[in-house]
């Protein structure tokens, strides 16, 4: 789908990719195979050597514990992959091991684990097989066993099955692993900017600070909305044109459309609307943020509400180059929007607009800033008169999500105060939206729009979600299993 030179730029060139998952690699065999089968130990070594080097091919970093072929030997590789705090650890069965030689690494890692059952071919000459050649491919033989002892020892585990070479849906796995590793360690190492305070009375917003620390390892960084202030004061007039420039560059602007609390973009909005995106940029250069959860009410058209009003566009530019922005103080989907960047998805704040029951899709946007990186065409800027339920006036973003495969995420608590995510898949579909100056996308998701609709409220949502493009239900899955978070998808 074509997209204007602008959106390509950020698209490619600003986005916040997650960092390299360090992932501990070994292999493992049985010591007394080696003097009876010649060979058999170099080649499994080449196989495990293999892996190591398709797992760092997909973006890992590797701590390699060699060949395993005894129980001091996976101690001594639990003690470096203790020492060197992995995101994941992969278990190659390069052929049959014992797992009391297994289990000892895995414990010490503390870590998710893969389990691989690669074997070097896809099926094997049968009536001419050795014993040798056999034990050369036996990858699945003691991967049940280990299964059964990391269930017995509490740790978590999946299953990869099939060859080293020529198999995509095996490695297509792995990779979602080693990705779903890299965005879970950015999550667990991030900084999020609360500014201000949440929407009043929207109780599914409110959120326990200590709960992210604590179940996600993310820093939230209280922010004063006199922080923003004294940086947009300090903004120069060479600062402001500059960034002029860039929201020219970046957005069209509209003429009024037929809703009447629209108005004309005059010079004095698109000033503040640079000036305070200068001094946004600033507060998060200065505070290292990762992402931003932000609403100020403000009072009478003083300095507090000229800010929270004049955010959107600043925040929009953010939420594109991979500092994602989330409005009425609503952190849990600024964690969820985190997830979505991380992965290269985008994630626009979102919420229902409407159900259309005779063309069958959800109508989904929200006020105030978009990820305008995947925008179907170049945003538009709209000058709203009245900013519907807050305070204030100013520039808005309207826009559309890009057609084609969608993922939404929520993020959410449940009654226990546990952190849960609530995921689908959908498509964004082409046709007439509103013009009201914010976001909203036709969306679809396999089932009949009331079904669908039905069946994610019963998961405990709150009313905002992340909006991404692509299908990354898979990777989604597995940060929740990294981040120990609960999991729900709702699907057809």
């Amino acid at each position: 789908m074509a997209t204007s030179t602008s959106q390509s730029r950020l698209a490619s060139q600003e986005s916040r990719p997650a960092p390299s998952a360090r992932v501990g690699v070994f292999g493992i065999g049985l010591a007394a195979y080696w003097p009876q089968f010649e060979g058999l130990h170099e080649r499994c070594l080449g196989y495990q050597a293999r892996v190591e080097e398709r797992i760092a091919q997909l973006g890992a970093e590797v701590v390699s514990g060699g060949l395993v072929d005894s129980a001091q030997g996976a101690r001594a590789a639990g003690d470096l992959f203790a020492a060197s705090r992995l995101d994941l650890v992969v278990c190659h069965a390069v052929t049959y091991a014992t797992s009391s030689q297994v289990l000892p690494a895995l414990q010490a890692a503390g870590v998710q684990v893969v389990l691989l059952g690669l074997q070097p071919a896809p099926t094997l000459d049968y009536p001419e097989m050795g014993t040798g050649e056999w034990l050369a491919n036996c990858a699945s033989c003691c991967v049940p066993e280990i299964a059964g002892a990391c269930t017995r020892a509490g740790i978590p585990y999946d299953t990869v099955a099939g060859t080293i070479e020529d198999d995509p849906r095996a490695w297509e796995r792995i990779a979602e692993w080693i990705r779903a590793a890299g965005v879970a360690r950015a999550v667990s190492r991030s900084r999020i900017g609360f500014l201000g305070h949440t929407y009043a009375g929207m109780l599914d917003l409110y959120t326990d600070f200590t709960a992210v620390h604590g179940q996600l390892g993310a820093h939230v960084e209280v922010l004063e909305i006199d922080d923003l202030g004294a940086r947009v004061a300090a903004a120069t007039d060479a600062d402001v044109a500059a960034k002029r420039a860039e929201i020219e560059d970046a957005f069209t602007f509209a003429d009024p459309s037929a809703d009447p609390i629209a108005g004309p973009i005059d010079d004095a909005q698109l000033d503040w609307s640079a000036r305070v995106a200068v001094g946004l940029d600033r507060l998060a250069a200065d505070f290292e943020l990762d992402a931003l959860t932000y609403y100020y009410r403000g009072l009478d058209g003083n300095e507090a509400e000229r800010l929270g009003a004049g955010v959107i566009v600043g925040n929009s530019l953010l939420t594109a180059r991979g500092i994602p922005t989330a409005g009425e103080g609503d952190l849990k989907t600024n964690v969820a929007q985190l997830l979505l960047d991380r992965l290269g998805a985008g994630g626009s704040y979102t919420e229902w607009y409407a159900i259309d029951f005779e063309q069958d899709f959800q109508l989904m946007g929200h006020d105030g800033p978009a990820h305008i990186a995947i925008a179907q065409d170049k945003p538009t800027l709209r000058s709203l008169k009245v900013f519907h339920g807050k305070r204030g006036a100013g520039l808005s973003v309207e826009t559309k999500v890009r057609y084609g495969p969608v993922t939404i995420v929520g993020c959410t608590q449940t009654a226990e105060g546990r952190l849960k995510l609530i995921a689908a898949e959908g498509e964004s579909v082409p046709g007439p939206t509103m013009r009201i100056g914010n976001t909203n996308s036709r969306l679809t998701f396999g089932l009949p729009a009331a079904e669908f609709f039905e069946a994610w409220c019963a998961e405990g949502p709150t009313h905002h979600v992340a909006l991404g493009v692509g299908h990354r239900l898979g990777e989604l899955r597995r940060i929740g299993q990294l981040l120990g978070l609960e999991w729900a998808q709702v699907a057809a």
